[in-house]
This record gives C-alpha cells, structure tokens and sequence, in this order.
C-alpha cells in the first residue's frame, strides 16, 4: 500500500489546461432547479479544472452542490448549462461511459446477488461474450481483491454491513480500469481502518495513471488530496493543493483555511454570477503566482 501523503507538487506555476493534463475542464457551469418563482440555482456559473492522475478532493458542507457537480460530470445531470468537458468530450457523451467509474452515496448493488455475482454480471455488461470469460474473471477477482472483500466474495451483499456494501460498488466502478474515477462521499459511514486503507487505494490508482474526484465534507480528507476544490452555497471558494491554500489562507490547517475563505466571501460586496467567476478566476491566477516555489505543475 502506498503512503496516505500526496507527493510534493514539483516547482513552478500552473500549467495551461489542455486536453493532454485535463481530465475535466468547467467554465460557466450552471445548474437550475424547478421553474419560475420557485427556481433555484443549485451551481452558479463555477469554474475549475481536474488535472489527469491525480486526486482532487471536492469539498464542502452538506447541500452545497458537491453531487449535483459529479452527476453533472458523469453526464446524468439535467438542466446543466456552460462548458463541462470530460476527457476531451462534453460531458454525458456516449463515448465516455467505458471511461468513466461513478460511485453514488447510496450502494448500487443487487442485495440478492453474491459479491462476486453482482461484479459478474456488470463485467459481462462491460465486456459481453464467451471469448471474454476468462478476461473478465480475471478482471472480477482484481476488483474484488482492490476493495478488501475477496474473503466475502460469496457472500450475499444484503448480508454485508453499510460499509462493506459501498464497497462493492466501488469494485463495480473499477471494473474495466476507468481512466476518470467519481466518488461520492465514498468514506461516510466506515471506520478509521478502513477509510485509511480506501485511500491508500485511491493513491495507488492515481499512481497507475486514474484520475479521482471524490468529494466528501470532512476537511481532514483534504489533506489526502493532491488538489482541491472549496465549494459553498454552489460556488467555489478556491481551487489550490492543501499546502498552498494554508499559505494563502495563513492557516495552520485546511479546515481553518476554508472557514477563513467562508468568513471572506461573507464579507465581500455581493456580484453577479459573472463577475464572480472572473474574479474568482483572477484570485486563483494571483495565488498561483504568489506560492509558485511550493507549488506542483500538474501531470
């Protein structure tokens, strides 16, 4: 197992988004709820971008619109406006279903199928055919080994506890090696051991070249994450690594340096959607700039 502690970003500035070092790319993206007066904006005009291979960490209280973001990303989102490009395709193009892994908060399972069944039968959908047993058997028992449960493997899923049954849907989600991982709030509701070891999974799949976005409203799994993304009442505060948005924040931890971020936002004059966007646009670029030297040009 690999270390929990991302790598030290090398030196040097934020590259340029391109299709090469991005796997999703956000400008303007907006989400809008119901009609008329009784409409509500979910997301407001956000902007970000996921570098390729590395974990971003999607965070922010309950309800403010970490979800409605990944099922935007995962194409299965209504109302979306703006730009949301996925591995170089908008998003919910039929292309990208084989390359994208999506786990939702609550388990995507068969309660009377055996672990291993349920892997079985999402594997013959991925990979149908008789040709393709023995590859996709091979494919089920890694998936299985990843999540910790080749001892439950045949063990009915509606036997196993919460935990256990989230994490058969994420050996569903690895299944056929996604390039692009979507995790929502995978870790809620597991103990100490087993979220230590689910990221330390996380770090090895990034280190075979996945990309992750997982989102969660812990602030100690920030510090886990190579990037992440600050997000509050559905827009975002910041985009920065752990280490320099303490610096930019002055802050001794994450935690602290997010709450600094909301008591700023609170006190600021309020603007519209546009404007925040470009302005929140030139903070990053600022911050960027300011802590270059303990900074990592992503892959």
């Amino acid at each position: 197992m690999m270390n929990n502690a991302p790598a030290d970003p090398p030196a040097g500035p934020r590259a340029p988004a391109t299709a090469a070092t991005t796997a999703v790319h956000a400008a303007g993206l907006t989400v809008r709820r119901g009609t008329g007066r009784t409409s509500r904006t979910v997301l407001d005009s956000i902007a970000f971008d996921v570098p390729r291979g590395r974990i971003t960490g999607l965070l922010g209280p309950s309800g403010c619109g970490k979800s409605t973001l990944m099922r935007a990303v995962v194409g299965t989102q209504a109302h979306v406006t703006g730009t949301l490009d996925v591995l170089g395709r908008p998003a919910g193009h039929p292309a990208l279903r084989s390359r994208i892994g999506y786990v939702t908060q609550a388990p995507s399972v068969y309660d009377d199928l055996t672990v291993r069944q349920n892997l079985d039968y999402f594997a013959a959908v991925l990979d149908p055919g008789r040709a393709a047993a023995g590859r996709r058997a091979a494919t089920v028992a890694r998936a299985i080994a990843d999540v910790g449960l080749t001892t439950h493997a045949d063990a009915l899923a509606g036997n196993l506890s919460g935990g256990q049954r989230s994490r058969v849907s994420l050996a569903v989600a690895l299944l056929g090696t996604p390039e692009l991982l979507v995790l929502d709030e995978p870790t809620v509701g597991l103990d100490p051991v087993l979220r230590r070891d689910l990221w330390n999974l996380f770090h090895d799949l990034a280190a075979r070249g996945a990309t992750l976005l997982v989102s969660s409203h812990v602030m100690d799994e920030a510090e886990r994450c190579h990037e992440l993304l600050l997000m509050r009442e559905g827009r975002i505060l910041a985009q920065d690594t752990p280490d320099a948005l303490r610096t930019r924040t002055r802050s001794a931890t994450v935690e602290d340096g997010f709450l600094r971020l909301v008591e700023e936002a609170a006190a600021a004059p309020q603007t519209t959607p546009a404007a925040t966007t470009t302005a929140a646009a030139t903070t990053t670029a600022a911050a960027a700039a300011t802590t270059a030297p303990a900074r990592e040009q992503t892959r």
